[in-house]
């Protein structure tokens, strides 16, 4: 046991590689890959159960000690990728399959990995945590209004079918790994440590199931998606920073929302992409969960060499990076 914890340990760290590794398998062997399509709402199922196992009230408590604080990264997170996403595809042509897609990870909830890069950068953990937490349970209702605002232009959005799917692979799993958290503590105990490579493991073959399924397009347009994630991302991490500074958050806490806006859950981009719209509308949420983590890593490096305050000691352990 005390292998398995070490090895899904460095799995959680080593996520990056793992992604990148997958997407070239998925390119380089689609008919594999592409099976794993329809099994993709339960990997994320499995993935947001695991979560659901490691929140805490304290998680809650935080928004109450200091709301302000979190509804300006909720806000933001709300705002800024969401606009920024259909900003950029009225600038850069794309086919309406892509265009649906970048919108849509762009209405997602904060990830996960959010909560670790964070950590990473000496910002507030806590502020992150909260953050997450709180858009992942307002996603159900805010990301299908904002999909169906937004991005119904380019292809038909069944906002209520898409809020049923939140439903069942967010809100339900979440609800029982809280749940089995009161009920059987010790076990939950036990499974923490794994919870990591359970998570890595989900999340990567959903990125290969994706690409695998859209390899095709992907030969066709794939610069140009990339070139549009890697312009979200960025955008966000910066608009993000300044709108916590123009409201007068400190260091840590700007650190926190600016990681906070442009880390995006891109597992639930992927899955809802893939069932409500193409596995094409899928790949931006792909390329996004790459490359977000890998940016991610290196904000967080500069963000650790710039301090003006105690900061925060400790992470939640969390599921690893989505």
């Amino acid at each position: 046991m005390a292998f398995i914890a070490r090895f899904s340990a460095f799995v959680g760290k080593t996520f990056a590689f793992w992604t990148i590794l997958f997407a070239v398998l998925g390119f380089a062997f689609p008919d594999v890959f592409r099976q794993i399509g329809p099994y993709i709402v339960i990997l994320l199922g499995i993935i947001m159960f695991g979560m659901g196992l490691t929140i805490s009230a304290d998680d809650f408590r935080e928004v109450v000690r200091r709301p302000l604080d979190v509804l300006i990264g909720v806000l933001a997170q709300f705002i800024i990728m969401p606009l920024l996403a259909f900003g950029l595809t009225r600038v850069i042509p794309m086919p309406p399959e892509v265009a649906a897609g970048v919108i849509l990870v762009g209405c997602c909830p904060g990830g996960t990995s959010s909560n670790v890069m964070t950590y990473l950068s000496k910002g507030d953990v806590a502020l992150s945590v909260a953050c997450t937490s709180v858009t992942t349970l307002l996603a159900p209702i805010v990301t299908p209004f904002l999909v169906w605002a937004l991005a119904s232009q380019f292809l038909p959005v069944n906002a209520l079918a898409m809020f049923m799917s939140i439903l069942q692979v967010v809100l339900v799993p979440l609800a029982l790994g809280f749940a089995l958290q009161k009920i059987a503590p010790g076990i939950v105990k036990a499974a923490v440590p794994v919870l990591p490579l359970v998570s890595v493991t989900g999340i990567v073959l959903i990125v290969a199931a994706v690409v695998g399924a859209s390899k095709g397009a992907i030969v066709q347009s794939g610069l140009m998606i990339f070139a549009v994630v890697v312009i979200h991302n960025g955008l966000g991490y910066l608009l993000g920073y300044f709108a916590a500074r123009a409201t007068g958050l400190s260091l840590a806490k700007r650190k926190a929302i600016a990681i906070e806006v442009g880390m995006q859950n891109s597992g639930l981009g992927a899955a809802l992409a893939n069932a409500h719209f193409s596995p094409l509308a899928a790949v931006p949420s792909a390329i996004f969960s790459v490359w977000h983590n890998i940016s991610g890593a290196l904000l967080a490096n500069y963000f650790a060499a710039r301090t003006d305050e105690p900061a925060p000691s400790s992470a939640r352990k969390g599921t690893g990076a989505r």
